[in-house]
Parts: C-alpha cells; structure tokens; sequence
C-alpha cells in the first residue's frame, strides 16, 4: 500500500501561526520530510519556519530543488525530479510530508509534484493542510480588512503588468499583488501617478524575524531598491475604502448628537 504525499503548509512566516494540525502532523518521527528551495545556495524558506518553531527534522529529509524561471521546459524537469525522488518513499508506504510556506493550494510548488505524482503512479494519495495565506497575514498586520461585507477581491501575480492591474483596480475594493520584485520601480511610478499611495502597503518577508513593512508614501523609499520575492502589495481601492463612504454618510446626515443632547 503506497504512503501519502502531505502538503504541509506552514503559515507566511510566523512560527504562531502554525495550525494545530499542521504541528501534529510535524510531531511525526516516522514520516519523510522534504522542501523546496529555489537553488542549492538558497535555504529553504519554509524548513527555516519550522527551525524557528522549534522542531527538529526527522532523521531523513531532503531538500527539493525548484529553479525560480517561467522556462516551461525548466521547471517541469525539476517538477519530475523532485516526483522521482519521493515516489520511491511513497511506494514503499512511506508518508511524505511536503513543508510550504503560506498555503500549500495558493502559489506553491506543491500543486505541480503532487500532479507529477500522480501522473507517474494513480495509486498515490495526496492530502493538504491547510494554512494561513500570506496575504490575510499582511492584511492583519497593516491593519486593513481583506473584506468586509459584499466587497470584490482580486489576487494577481505582478508579473501580469502594471496595465492588467489598472484594468483591474475599477472593479474590486482590495487587490493582492503578488511576487512584485520584478515590477517594484513600475508599480510605485504607477502609484504616484494615479494618486493610489494612500491606498497601498507593501509587506515583505510577513511574519519573518526580517519583515518590512511600508504604507502610503512611505513606499516611495523603496524606489530603486531590492526587495525580497516574498513580497506583496495591498491596494485599497481610493474611492471604495468603508471608512470614507461611513465619512460621506454622517456628513449627508449633518451633526450627530452629543450625549448631553441624547439624554
């Protein structure tokens, strides 16, 4: 009977938000751990979360390699070599528990070694833990609300241009752009050029010993410099924002009553 290949997701950064189920699971002595790292000079970002919550890897474990590239051709011979070095282990009824940073179903390597898993070998099971997105982290950190009520969302990766995300912006409260390294100097020009500043924050590393966070005008320093790929950015939509159409109706509605005057 074949093990099962777990997606371990661990949260964006902050040992604390481990899940219960997850730390369970990472309890286990007689499980493989593996993670992913983007070269063999790079640590992995999500064994680092687990060393920082205290846990120590079981006896075996192995580092996966998964080159940062849009080369189709690159990354689907890294996905196969990562599902031949695991397979061995889940054929002879070994769990594998694969660790993520963030959640394991929102932009992880774990989609792609799970669906070469299975196309090698059916008889594999695949299970996920889930865990908290790195975005809902950031929210919570800057202290701005995801959503709230009927609000619209949107989660894109910067890579799709500055014009996609300006097409975006009329038609959704909150957008999550994400991995915005690559596009960092054209996103703030656009920004300040559209008067959207006071709507944005920038997080980097959340939850890690080194975040970085910038809002507003503040991100108007980071003009020129290098950011970490695990970095966002949250855009309000100016005229969308709860607070101000609050603002707009007890302006509409003239002065409020004092507590001498309502008793």
């Amino acid at each position: 009977m074949s093990g099962t290949l777990w997606g371990i997701s661990l949260g964006p950064g902050d040992p604390g938000l481990i899940t219960r189920a997850a730390w369970e699971a990472l309890q286990r002595r007689d499980a493989i751990w593996v993670y992913p790292a983007r070269s063999g000079k790079t640590p992995s970002y999500a064994l680092d979360i687990v060393l920082r919550a205290g846990l120590e890897p079981p006896t075996e474990h192995e580092l996966l390699l998964f080159p940062m590239t849009h080369d189709g051709e690159k990354l689907a011979r890294a996905w196969l070599k990562a599902a031949q070095t695991v397979l061995p282990w889940l054929r002879a009824g070994r769990d594998v528990l694969f660790l993520v940073e963030g959640d394991a179903s929102t932009y992880a390597t774990f989609g792609h070694l799970a669906r070469t898993v299975r196309a090698m070998d059916d008889q594999v099971a695949v299970q996920v833990i889930a865990g908290v997105n790195s975005f809902t982290a950031a929210c919570a950190d800057v202290q701005v609300p995801f959503a709230e009520q009927d609000d619209t969302v949107a989660i894109v990766p910067a890579a799709y241009g500055v014009s996609a995300v300006d097409r975006l912006l009329p038609d959704f409260d909150t957008l999550v752009l994400m991995k915005v390294k690559p596009l960092l100097d054209e996103l703030i020009d656009w920004l300040e050029r559209e008067d959207l500043l006071p709507g944005a924050h920038f997080i980097e590393r959340v939850g890690a010993p080194d975040e970085r966070r910038f809002s507003a005008g503040e991100i108007l320093a980071l003009r020129g410099t290098k950011v970490s790929y695990l970095s966002l950015l949250i855009l309000k939509h100016p005229h969308r924002i709860r607070g101000e159409r609050i603002k707009g109706c007890l302006k509409k509605a003239g002065p409020q009553p004092t507590s001498l005057e309502t008793a």
